[in-house]
C-alpha cells in the first residue's frame, strides 16, 4: 500500500524543515534541540482532520524553509555540486595511462 500524496508532500515538507535547520547549526548538539521541537509541531498536527487547518500548517512549515534558507546550504561532498563530485572524471576521460598492447 502507498501513502497518498499529502502523506508524501508533508513527509517531504519534514525532512526540508531538518534540512533547513542543519545548515544554520554547527554540529549535532546544536541541531538536536531544533530537530525536536521540528519533530514536536509535526506531531502535534498529525491528528488535524479540518482542511483549513491542514493547509496552514502546510503554510506555516513552507514559510519556515523559505524564511530560514540558508545562502550556502551544506552539499554532501559526493552530491552534485560538492567537493568530491567526479573528483577522478578527468582520468576517465583522457586515456593517459592507459596501456598499449
Amino acid at each position: 500500500m502507498s501513502a497518498s500524496a499529502h502523506t508524501r508532500y508533508v513527509k517531504s515538507l519534514y525532512k526540508k524543515c531538518l534540512l533547513t535547520a542543519q545548515n544554520w547549526t554547527i554540529g549535532p548538539f546544536q541541531f538536536r534541540p531544533v530537530a525536536l521541537e521540528i519533530r514536536a509541531k509535526f506531531e502535534h498536527n498529525k491528528n488535524a482532520s479540518n482542511p483549513v487547518n491542514i493547509q496552514q500548517y502546510i503554510r506555516e512549515a513552507e514559510d519556515y524553509i523559505e524564511k530560514n534558507k540558508h545562502p550556502l546550504p551544506y552539499k554532501y561532498p559526493t552530491a552534485v555540486g560538492g567537493s568530491k563530485y567526479e573528483r577522478n572524471k578527468w582520468f576517465e576521460k583522457n586515456d593517459v595511462y592507459a596501456l598499449e598492447d
